[in-house]
């Protein structure tokens, strides 16, 4: 029988599954859309994090079916903002990963006893903690 923590914990990776799903459209989108001199190095840039959300989503599916759920069919919705230069895509970029962040905080949170979901989502929190310093960084003025 599902206990409430497990129905919570698959409704908490189902939210991951849907972010990271909404991830590879997002970034994908963002790759296409960066115009100018440094295209080259940031659309490759949106392309790896496409990429990677791909790798993120494949992960959290697995495990969704492993504990007996059935990974949901939409991605999240992505808005579009229609502005398309660098900084604003980035801070776009940056309000997503810190959103993503916080779910798998509360991944962390639902774990409990659990020790490969608490393992799992505690590298996905370092994981997405380095993304979000990383686009900070890219956000910065030197």
């Amino acid at each position: 029988m599902e206990t409430k923590t497990s129905r919570e914990v698959l409704e908490c990776l189902n939210g991951i599954f849907q972010a990271e799903m909404g991830g590879i459209v997002r970034y994908l989108h963002y790759s296409f859309m960066i115009m100018g001199h440094n295209r080259i190095p940031i659309q490759k840039w949106f392309r790896d994090q496409a990429t990677e959300s791909m790798g993120h989503a494949i992960l959290i599916g697995e495990k969704i079916t492993s504990l007996g759920g059935h990974p949901p069919v939409v991605a999240s919705k992505v808005e579009e903002t229609n502005i398309h230069g660098v900084n604003q895509i980035l801070t776009e970029s940056l309000k997503f990963e810190e959103e993503t962040l916080a779910m798998y905080k509360n991944l962390v949170r639902l774990a409990g006893d659990d020790i490969a979901i608490d393992e799992l989502a505690r590298e996905m929190v370092r994981r997405e903690t380095e993304h979000t310093e990383e686009v900070k960084k890219m956000l910065r003025s030197v």
